[in-house]
């Protein structure tokens, strides 16, 4: 089993199961909505984020993106990191209906699938090297490589998100974040020219 040192948030006691069945790492529930009015819970993963730092695998949903980006507002930037994992439609086994939207959550996702996404996210797993770092992308090539601002734009922001297996309620930000983890300027270039 893999071991990661930062913390791991999660929206559930039984998104907390599978990933204890997946990696070897401190995960931490929110409990829902309710983290919006615990205090003590966002005091927690303030210090928990200082001390280890903090990755937040939330659904793919609509109400994963409201947490999310709850946390991206209450946390230090500079010690979290977002993981993502892609929009599959389904159900739960244990539920007896889907989600509203009909996306399985981080509970129904394969070993396989959370491994990538806590790796696309810059987990730092104990028994292998840093990666190395490289120049960020900006929202200056996002336009200039034709995913902001312009005609079109968001069609092919769509298009990217999928074929990356990436959630469609990913912001323009969230989506420069999650290019930078996967790709430089040079292979992101790459990837569009053969689409």
């Amino acid at each position: 089993m893999e071991r990661i040192r930062e913390v791991i948030v999660v929206e559930g006691r039984y998104d907390k199961n599978t990933l204890s069945q997946v990696v070897e790492a401190t995960v931490v529930t929110l409990g829902g909505f309710a983290v919006f009015n615990d205090k003590e819970k966002l005091a927690f993963l303030r210090r928990l984020a200082e001390k280890r730092g903090l990755i937040v695998l939330t659904d793919s949903d609509g109400a994963g993106f409201v947490l999310r980006n709850y946390l991206k507002g209450a946390l230090p930037k500079d010690r979290v990191k977002q993981a993502y994992i892609p929009d599959v439609k389904g159900k739960e086994r244990r539920k007896r209906k889907g989600g509203k939207e009909g996306k399985l959550g981080v509970e129904g996702m394969s070993p396989a699938v959370l491994l990538e996404a806590l790796r696309r996210a810059g987990a730092t797993f104990e028994d292998e090297p840093p990666p190395e770092r490289r120049e960020d992308l900006t929202k200056a090539d996002l336009f200039a490589l034709g995913l902001a601002g312009g005609e079109g734009s968001a069609e092919r922001r769509r298009l990217l998100l999928k074929r990356l297996d990436l959630p469609e309620h990913l912001t323009a930000n969230g989506m420069l974040e999650a290019l930078n983890l996967l790709f430089d300027r040079e292979a992101l270039e790459a990837l569009l020219a053969e689409t």
